[in-house]
């Protein structure tokens, strides 16, 4: 996964997660990235210097959060554990099930997994709707 800076027509500025620079081109032409400000589908990316990661800059970040991005995490918290509580965990067979529910091949249901980026890419080719729950670092163990 990839975060991008990316800037609306209106000059708000915003991050997004992508599988890649592609699966960011598929969704803006789909009409799926919009500025979570004013809605504007007219979004590009903007300049961005390579993250880096190191302990020092995460609690840059926590301590950089306003009340509604604590609020908007607090939300994407919820329904990721939401979607986990109400899905089965196949591991790293996710791509083979994915294909599986949308072949017709065993009985649809919710799961979750981990999938390799040329996993998750196939499954795209094949049209296999799925979407990435995002990981926080209190789910690492």
């Amino acid at each position: 996964m990839i975060r991008f800076s990316l800037i609306c027509e209106h000059e708000h500025e915003f991050e997004a997660w992508f599988r890649g620079n592609d699966d960011f081109d598929t969704q803006k032409k789909r009409g799926f990235v919009d500025c979570p400000n004013c809605g504007s589908h007219k979004v590009e990316k903007a300049l961005m210097a390579p993250a880096v990661s190191t302990s020092r800059k995460q609690e840059k970040v926590a301590l950089a959060m306003g009340e509604a991005q604590k609020q908007a995490l607090a939300q994407l918290k919820a329904l990721a554990e939401k979607v986990r509580e109400n899905a089965d965990y196949v591991g790293d067979k996710f791509a083979e099930e994915a294909r599986k529910i949308h072949f017709g091949e065993t009985d649809a249901r919710g799961i979750y997994g981990e999938a390799t980026p040329e996993e998750a890419q196939s499954l795209v080719e094949d049209g296999v709707e799925f979407m990435p729950i995002p990981g926080f670092p209190e789910d690492r163990n």
